[in-house]
């Protein structure tokens, strides 16, 4: 089941946004056709301390002949932590929360990939994080980012750090012990993506009623069910073309049939959709869509490799295709106390799934459990 509506509706703005960094480093692969040299000059995608590591120094080593290109010794497998924030820029001190997190899980070889999302509401248990003040506790698992953030004598939140604390918390009830890289972009950096690719086409599965947007795109007045009333955009089933923020709206409404399920599913096809438009439009060869693309992103994007950087990524996944990407859907549904809603919690086959994966056994659970596959 999805979210019943206790929670306040005025912090329930939801995006898509982290899930999309798929693309970006789907997009940066292709830059292997563009050249390694004109990547490296002009696509300084921001990185930081994501993942609670601090980025070694390289060890001087000969350099080989010819020379290899950048992250051709990476082989895989690969976990990738991917995660979407609504940082409110107008609100200096507004904690993050991590609306959406993926896993792109990466087989040795490189040349496919699952994707998966774990509930925000995913009730988890959040370590103790010193550095944030924080003395741990059971809770809802996009709370990991605003508790992690914190920072002494500041309101000011510290995003990295905050997605330290997230990673440990995913990390742990993942079984995953160390994620490869991690990524997070904020819903302003995802509707200019969108934009930048010029719209996407995707499939509507069902009709979906935006509780955000008016039929102009302008937001709705607060107030009234759900915390806003007025005109409503409503998406129809069927095929439709959609800008950035349609896109957006549509990826976030979870008071749907399906809930936050239906969400993720469709945050999922949307993926596919924007990866799909940035073959067709050949963005992988040209450089100047590419350069487009990419600086349109600006400092939305922010990732983290341990010590690698984005265009090692980029080349190690070069091979990457939505026909290669596996879209997976972990089933759950809403835990409560009395009429209370606690948040959710995902079934046996979810859980399974995540076992199967730790043992590299993906393919044959997958096989025996074919709903879990998102139909394209």
């Amino acid at each position: 089941m999805g979210d019943t509506g206790t929670e306040p509706a005025t912090r329930r703005r939801r995006m898509i946004r982290g899930a999309v960094i798929a693309l970006v480093v789907a997009v940066l692969a292709g830059g292997a056709a563009l050249g390694t040299q004109l990547l490296r000059a002009r696509y300084d995608v921001p990185t930081a301390d994501l993942l609670g590591s601090p980025s070694p120094s390289p060890t001087p080593s000969p350099t080989p002949s010819p020379t290899r290109p950048p992250g051709a010794d990476i082989t895989g497998p690969l976990n990738i932590l991917l995660v979407g924030i609504d940082p409110r820029e107008s609100v200096p001190s507004w904690e993050p929360h991590a609306d959406t997190v993926m896993i792109l899980h990466v087989p040795a070889g490189l040349g496919r990939a699952y994707l998966f999302s774990l509930p925000r509401d995913l009730i988890v248990d959040i370590p103790p994080f010193p550095k944030a003040g924080y003395g741990g506790g059971r809770t809802k698992l996009t709370h990991a980012m605003a508790y992690g953030s914190r920072r002494a004598g500041t309101p000011r939140p510290d995003v990295a750090q905050g997605f330290q604390l997230l990673a440990r918390t995913v990390g742990a009830y993942t079984g995953i012990k160390t994620f490869d890289a991690g990524a997070v972009l904020n819903f302003r950096g995802f509707s200019t993506l969108v934009n930048a690719v010029g719209g996407v086409d995707l499939y509507i599965d069902q009709r979906v009623a935006s509780i955000h947007r008016r039929p102009d795109g302008k937001m709705r007045a607060p107030g009234g069910e759900n915390g806003y009333h007025g005109p409503q955009m409503v998406y129809q089933k069927g095929q439709r073309h959609l800008n950035g923020w349609q896109a957006l709206d549509y990826a976030r409404q979870r008071y749907i049939p399906g809930g936050d399920y239906a969400r993720q599913r469709h945050q999922q096809q949307l993926i596919e959709a924007i990866l799909q438009k940035v073959l067709a439009r050949g963005l992988a060869t040209d450089p100047v869509a590419a350069d487009r693309v990419l600086r349109a992103l600006g400092k939305t994007l922010v990732f983290d490799g341990r010590g690698r950087r984005p265009i090692e990524y980029a080349y190690a996944l070069r091979r990457l295709r939505p026909q290669t990407l596996t879209l997976v859907g972990l089933p759950g549904g809403g835990v409560g106390s009395g009429d209370g809603y606690l948040g959710e919690e995902l079934q046996p086959a979810g859980r399974q799934f995540l076992a199967a994966l730790r043992a590299g056994r993906t393919d044959a659970f997958l096989a025996a459990h074919p709903t879990l596959v998102v139909q394209r």
